[in-house]
């Protein structure tokens, strides 16, 4: 599976979506799709993980590192779409409780505009 990103911005909400395996190699341009928006006054971010098939230790690091940023600006963070593979990696690290995960974009959305 080759390796996507696509980043929008809708109603002050960055929005970025991925596809393949977050790893060593994709993790530095998932990195650099994120940090945008912590540039810009947006209301939240979400990241949706529901075309990831794979995740190692750099790609749960690098969004953890978007959690800290989030938190230091002040901003929602959440995680949607999380398979199994993603799932079971956050929920070994105990991360699983540390992020806010919704179970897809939509509910993101309304977690993100009170609705």
């Amino acid at each position: 599976m080759t390796f996507k990103i696509n980043s929008t911005l809708k109603e002050n909400i960055g929005m970025v979506a991925v596809e393949g395996e977050v790893d060593m190699f994709t993790s530095p341009d998932l990195r650099d799709n994120l940090l945008p928006f912590f540039k810009k006054k947006v209301r939240g971010i979400i990241v949706d993980l529901s075309g990831v098939s794979f995740m190692d230790s750099s790609g749960i690091a690098t969004l953890v590192e978007g959690l800290q940023w989030s938190k230091k600006e002040k901003r929602q963070f959440i995680l949607t779409g999380l398979g199994t593979n993603v799932l079971n990696a956050l929920t070994l690290t105990k991360l699983d409780n540390v992020f806010s995960i919704q179970a897809d974009t939509k509910r993101a959305y309304q977690a993100l505009l009170g609705n």
